[in-house]
């Protein structure tokens, strides 16, 4: 990569490690920069993958407060996302790459969606926790079913990996926002980490890019942490679907 490239690709770590703390979809920037600089997709994808893990460190760290009293939680949850990492990575690994550049622009167009109706979804899930009706603690078997199948798809790909699980974990349990987004954060970092230790045993990784990111995310998961809920939620949805549109042109004509 050229001086520009890598600093582009270093801020694009940083906005990436930001938004998954706030509210994920980070990949739908990182990602799309690492395709304009000419990585292949698959190994643009598992580069991004073990960058981002760093960042997610940090965004936990972030929201360790909003953690505390949260453990049986996160023990259950936790396993589902770990089983579900670590097929979507097995598949990803095991899926050619045609198939895979041929299925991640249908990837990117499903989370572009739900960036866009995440306001509605917020709006749905915020009527359905002032809703009287008891449910389990943890979210009982469906929501445990439906974090191990976002992990599956985490695992492979990964973008807006946490809005699905924010609209799942507000639909399921009855807890605070920001409780839930802390636990949200913690399960995307399982998904990713696991998934990010099965491609640096197998895949091939560049390991530049994987270091820019990295460093990047770090700064933008302590940002995001800090002053993430300040920031205009329009105006991070439109920068997600502005680059994520790029992406899905860049793949469907090269």
């Amino acid at each position: 990569m050229t001086w520009f490239e890598q600093l582009a690709v270093f801020v694009a770590g940083i906005a990436a490690g930001g938004i998954n703390t706030i509210v994920g979809s980070g990949t739908l920037i990182t990602f799309p920069a690492l395709l304009a600089f000419g990585l292949p997709p698959v190994t643009a994808n598992v580069s991004n993958t073990i960058g981002l893990v760093p960042g997610s460190v940090s965004g936990v760290i972030g929201y360790r407060r909003e953690l505390v009293g949260q453990r049986e939680r996160l023990l259950q949850l936790g396993t589902a996302s770990l089983l579900g990492g670590i097929t979507g990575a097995v598949l990803l690994l095991t899926t050619p790459a045609a198939a895979f550049k041929a299925v991640v622009p249908v990837l990117i167009i499903a989370a572009l969606i739900l960036v866009i109706v995440q306001p509605r979804l917020a709006a749905w899930v915020k009527r359905r926790r002032g809703e009287d009706t008891p449910a389990p603690a943890h979210g009982g078997p469906i929501l445990l079913v439906a974090v191990f199948g976002t992990g599956i798809y985490g695992g492979y790909f990964g973008a807006a990996q946490g809005v699905l699980l924010v609209g799942l974990l507000g639909v399921f349990v009855h807890e605070d926002i920001q409780r839930l987004n802390a636990v949200k954060n913690v399960l995307a970092l399982i998904v990713n980490a696991v998934s990010a230790v099965i491609f640096i045993v197998i895949a091939d990784v560049n390991w530049q890019a994987v270091a820019l990111i990295a460093v990047g995310s770090i700064i933008g998961g302590q940002l995001g942490a800090k002053v993430g809920r300040k920031l205009p939620p329009n105006v991070l949805r439109a920068v997600i679907v502005v680059v994520g549109s790029i992406a899905v042109i860049r793949l469907l004509t090269t």
